[in-house]
């Protein structure tokens, strides 16, 4: 993932090499996604030991892809002068983060694989989509692929590690789609420019920063308008006022994004966590 934590190198150097690894992992969006997959475990109906092992291989998973990202473009940010990560301000070797990257992908297989074979199958398999992004995908036409791949692939996890197996509904597995595909806009939405300048040319950098604001609140309320129009009958009161909340929030994102960088991706983590909420009102993950 593209998006720079605020992290003050200093400050990690002076926290010790746990707390620069920790800065170095994007530990924002790694929280993020794995509290509100977690959230998703609870919801569907896994026993707090599968939640926790849900949360487990979420976070490792997450630390990987955060870690090889920092590690492989550590010549490219530095060379941007992004100061805000400790490998490219030079306070943690590249060697090191990327002993720490394998190690968590190392840990990231069993305790996916402890979910259930299949589960952990199509975890994995999303967690290979997003290193494949680090290692290379970001700088083609295909960069929101792996996003969309990734995101596509947590609700499946989640589902096929109850028991019985059964896959999630189809209107949740395409929310999540658009909301990986969502997520990589407002992600690199910050760093247009800069990777322009090294060579980087993914979808949002061919589109342009402007037409980037314009398209992703239309991708994030369209997550949420699936999950609300998805199952039959009409729209319940919760799914309304979240559809609503969804407009808001993701307009008022694109709106501060020169401002506020990181408002995009706030306005992302938002609506993610509101369709959380509104499939735990609902009822879970399979319809």
């Amino acid at each position: 993932m593209e998006s720079t934590d605020a992290v003050s190198p200093d400050r990690a150097r002076g926290g010790g090499p746990a707390a620069v690894l920790a800065a170095s992992c994007h530990p924002g969006p790694a929280a993020a996604v794995t509290v509100l997959v977690t959230a998703l475990a609870v919801a569907a109906g896994h026993s707090p030991g599968g939640s926790a092992l849900v949360a487990g291989a979420v976070l490792t998973g997450q630390l990987s892809v955060g870690w090889c990202n920092d590690a492989f473009d550590a010549a490219r940010d530095a060379a941007l002068g992004r100061r805000g990560k400790p490998v490219a301000a030079g306070v943690v070797l590249p060697r090191t983060v990327w002993t720490a990257a394998w190690t968590a992908l190392a840990l990231c297989v069993p305790l996916s694989l402890a979910v259930g074979p299949l589960a952990g199958t199509v975890h994995l398999a999303g967690v290979a989509a997003a290193w494949a992004y680090d290692l290379g995908w970001k700088a083609t036409v295909w960069s929101w692929l792996p996003y969309a791949l990734g995101f596509a692939s947590l609700p499946a996890f989640v589902a096929l590690g109850l028991p019985g197996r059964p896959w999630p509904a189809w209107w949740i597995v395409l929310a999540a789609t658009l909301l990986g595909a969502g997520a990589h806009l407002a992600d690199t939405l910050p760093d247009i420019a800069g990777d322009l300048a090294t060579g980087v040319r993914g979808l949002p950098h061919r589109l342009g920063a402007a037409a980037v604001r314009r398209i992703l609140p239309a991708v994030l309320v369209a997550a949420t308008a699936v999950l609300v129009l998805g199952p039959p009958g009409p729209p319940s009161a919760p799914g309304t006022a979240a559809l609503a909340g969804a407009a808001v929030t993701a307009l008022a994102g694109s709106a501060l994004a020169a401002r506020r960088p990181g408002a995009p991706f706030a306005a992302a983590v938002l609506v993610a966590g509101a369709d959380v909420a509104l499939l735990f009102a609902e009822g879970g993950l399979t319809g």
